[in-house]
């Protein structure tokens, strides 16, 4: 498989999960969204390199 069949892939995958919590508890979702807006930008975007970092962790382990 080259990376262009496997990011749309991804990216499905990416979609789905993200979709679940909001699907099954939207009134649970929606006081996350409010908390996260609540954070200083600095701490969002620490959160999101270390979610960056796993997830090359991750692929890095898989491969």
């Amino acid at each position: 498989m080259d990376f262009w069949q496997v990011l749309p892939v991804a990216l499905a995958l990416v979609l789905v999960i993200e979709g679940m919590l909001p699907f099954l508890s939207p009134g649970r979702w929606r006081q996350m969204i409010v908390q996260v807006a609540a954070l200083e930008d600095r701490l969002i975007r620490n959160i999101g390199l270390g979610s960056m970092l796993l997830g090359l962790l991750l692929l890095y382990w898989v491969h």
